[in-house]
């Protein structure tokens, strides 16, 4: 029994990853409309009543839009951090969740779903307590690691390991620098606490790259300042810079903005 993980929707418009082993079926964010990721779900045969639980990163609203009408309509017990839950309590994020539905992630703690060991671990980003995802079962590992200023010690020790990865691949530095956003925005995507670059992305990669990871998604790509074929030609270069093929000794995948993406298996 190993594990299967597909994007159903990743960008800053809405962030979700569908995983599964065995019986158990969970979500890594749920951010956009309940009837939006009902749809991609459906789109990959995974009616919402199957969900065993949302594992949610951080309180970003393209991470968090449908957590609290599908755990309400279906059920579905939602983990996230402490300081996370204290900002949808003060702020009504997720609207009213169920008290046996509402689960506290510790950093660092590995906790059960279903089939699913999980564990969550600490990433430099602008929200209250966020996290990446690292999901155990039969021996492999899939990790789900985006909305990263800078990629830490930490953060890099959590990605080893992996036999599927989604990494975050946001933006090119030469478009963010030169496009419109305004520059609060872009020194804020561009902080330790923003998003990761296309070279980051690469070269973090390089770092960790082992025999057997087999599949990285490059995910929350912008819109504005990133081209998919960029982000996977920028990510491939620095990966052939440092003796990795990326057509042999893995396979690179971007995860599409508005629908589910290719599955990744791994048994």
């Amino acid at each position: 029994m190993g594990i299967a993980l597909r994007p159903i929707l990743s960008g800053s418009s809405g962030n979700c990853i569908y995983a599964c082993s065995g019986g158990t079926h969970i979500l890594v964010d749920a951010g956009q409309s309940g009837k939006a990721i009902e749809a991609g779900l459906s789109a990959i045969g995974i009616p919402g009543e199957r969900i065993s639980a949302i594992l949610v990163t951080h309180e970003h609203s393209d991470h968090i839009m449908g957590v609290g009408v599908l755990s309400r309509r279906y059920r579905i017990p939602v983990y996230a951090t402490g300081n996370t839950w204290r900002f949808f309590e003060r702020h009504g994020s997720v609207g009213r969740i169920s008290k046996e539905l509402k689960n506290i992630v510790e950093p660092g703690v590995r906790f059960a779903v279903g089939e699913l060991e999980a564990v969550g671990f600490d990433i430099p980003h602008d929200a209250s307590q966020p996290v990446g995802y690292s999901l155990f079962a039969g021996g492999r590992k899939a990790t789900v690691a985006t909305d990263i200023g800078c990629v830490t010690d930490s953060v890099r020790e959590n990605l080893r390991g992996s036999d599927i990865l989604v990494l975050e691949s946001n933006h090119d530095l030469e478009m963010l620098k030169n496009g419109r956003y305004p520059q609060v925005l872009k020194d804020r995507i561009m902080g330790s606490r923003g998003h990761l670059s296309n070279e980051s992305a690469g070269t973090v990669l390089a770092q960790i790259m082992a025999p057997n990871l087999k599949y990285v998604f490059l995910g929350h790509l912008s819109e504005e300042n990133n081209m998919p074929l960029l982000a996977a030609g920028t990510v491939e270069g620095i990966l052939m810079e440092n003796n990795i093929n990326p057509q042999l000794d893995l396979k690179i995948m971007l995860a599409d903005r508005h629908g589910p993406s290719d599955a990744a298996l791994v048994e």
